[in-house]
């Protein structure tokens, strides 16, 4: 059986490429005593309200159909954000040397978030690099909570 964020997707696809979008993400997560089942877009030059808009009403007729899910969740449908987590080994390469920020599970050094540019990423190991103090920073993936693009003012 399929996971739900992976048939979510598979049910997403069309509605999202018909919106011109791009899937970037799909979650099911509960936070304070309520799923949620959320689909992230991208798109070039930036997804707007009326991109999800016409995504979400796709996508609940198609779930309401399909009933992948047992219990109540809620349905979101949003942008990626500037700000998105890199999870995957191309998010990594599409924004290599670009600006991040890496949080850690337990302090180093005093801290738990590390600002830097990306540098590299090992894909078989999942380690992260980063120039932070103008210094390369190297950190294993059992030391990474996440890793999300960082936008600078």
């Amino acid at each position: 059986m399929k996971k739900i964020t992976e048939l979510t997707a598979e049910l997403a696809a069309p509605a999202i490429e018909e919106a011109g979008c791009t899937l970037w993400d799909v979650e099911y997560v509960k936070e304070g005593g309520t799923w949620y089942l959320r689909v992230l877009l991208d798109k070039e030059g930036g997804v707007d309200i009326l991109d999800c808009e016409a995504v979400s009403r796709k996508l609940s007729d198609l779930l309401d159909e399909a009933d992948p899910i047992e219990g109540s969740y809620t349905l979101e449908v949003g942008s990626a954000g500037a700000e998105r987590t890199l999870k995957r080994p191309g998010d990594f390469a599409q924004f290599m040397g670009s600006p991040v920020l890496v949080k850690l599970y337990r302090a180093m050094e005093g801290r738990k978030e590390i600002p830097g540019v990306l540098t590299a990423y090992d894909p078989e190991s999942g380690a992260v690099t980063v120039e932070a103090g103008g210094a390369p920073r190297t950190f294993e993936k059992k030391d990474v909570a996440l890793v999300r693009l960082r936008v600078e003012f």
